[in-house]
């Protein structure tokens, strides 16, 4: 059918990119946000009926007896921790991309996901985008996991989120459409328009200060692993970031029309007699137009002079 056709799922010619964005047609981009949501559910419904999940989706348990106050005894099997790959759980790196600290949480990740992942998937296809997503979550889990043991005091604490996948995304789109044109809303308020290269050095310069100076609850580790694994999977593993986004960008321009200029009947050419022939055979004489007859008497007057 019509619709299934690559070039009829594009955004129309001329159209702001961004209106895309809420005309989706089911994807593995909404896949993955409709699996957070359904995985952030089941978080808050089981950590009302069974105390002990804490276990299986995060939250270390403390030891609260007297001088062992804050020692951790037990890392969740599914949130991503130093304790927990130490014991050979190396399913963290995976699992811990599907669970969110929160519904904020969730809802920043996804609209990154849904605003980069989108373009992203239809480009690369499903199986290189899932690639890239889980791939850039991976080396993001192990860039904490590593600060983690190195400096224990800042980078200890357990991991929950698919940030590192979405930064992963956010720098292989920066890599295959470096001066496309992108608006953020500062506060979800105020605007500040920049090119995709330039949104992407913001984000390195604050994941490098965020491990510098550690504040808050960010996983700056894994942000600056994903960036890394995004820019190397289309660096080395696409190969050519260029020739991919020029032919991309080949089906949104429209070229402006051109305006077919006609020369008159006398100038015409041989092709334009046959053409005229064809009509005749096809449709009768008077289906020609003034400048057709004007042809066929030209040439019927060139044949009388040989």
């Amino acid at each position: 059918m019509l619709e299934d056709r690559d070039y009829m799922r594009q955004p129309e010619f001329g159209e702001p990119r961004w209106r895309s964005v809420f005309r989706l047609r089911w994807s593995w981009t909404l896949t993955l946000v409709a699996t957070y949501v359904v995985v952030l559910l089941a978080e808050e419904i089981t950590a009302k009926f069974f105390p002990h999940s804490h276990l299986f989706f995060g939250g270390m348990i403390l030891d609260n007896t007297p001088g062992h106050e804050g020692i951790r005894l037990t890392p969740s099997w599914l949130a991503l921790s130093k304790d927990g790959i130490e014991s050979g759980w190396v399913w963290q790196l995976l699992t811990y991309q599907f669970l969110h600290a929160g519904w904020l949480h969730l809802i920043l990740n996804s609209w990154v996901i849904i605003v980069f992942g989108t373009e992203l998937e239809h480009l690369l296809g499903a199986r290189r985008y899932l690639a890239l997503m889980f791939s850039s979550g991976i080396v993001g889990g192990v860039f904490q996991v590593l600060m983690a043991m190195a400096w224990p005091a800042h980078f200890g604490g357990e991991v929950v989120g698919a940030s590192a996948g979405a930064f992963g995304l956010v720098a292989a789109f920066a890599m295959i459409f470096p001066e496309r044109e992108l608006t953020m809303f500062i506060f979800f308020i105020i605007p500040l328009h920049l090119r995709a290269r330039t949104l992407l050095l913001i984000s390195l310069a604050l994941a490098v200060v965020g491990i510098l100076f550690p504040m808050g609850n960010i996983a700056n580790a894994a942000h600056l692993g994903g960036m890394a694994m995004g820019w190397f999977y289309v660096k080395m593993i696409l190969k050519n970031p260029a020739l991919l986004g020029a032919a991309e960008e080949e089906r949104y321009y429209q070229p402006p029309p051109v305006k077919r200029v006609e020369r008159p009947a006398d100038e015409f050419e041989e092709g334009d007699v046959d053409a005229v022939l064809d009509k005749i055979s096809a449709r009768g004489i008077n289906s020609l137009t003034a400048r057709e007859r004007g042809i066929l008497e030209a040439a019927r007057k060139k044949i009388v002079r040989r």
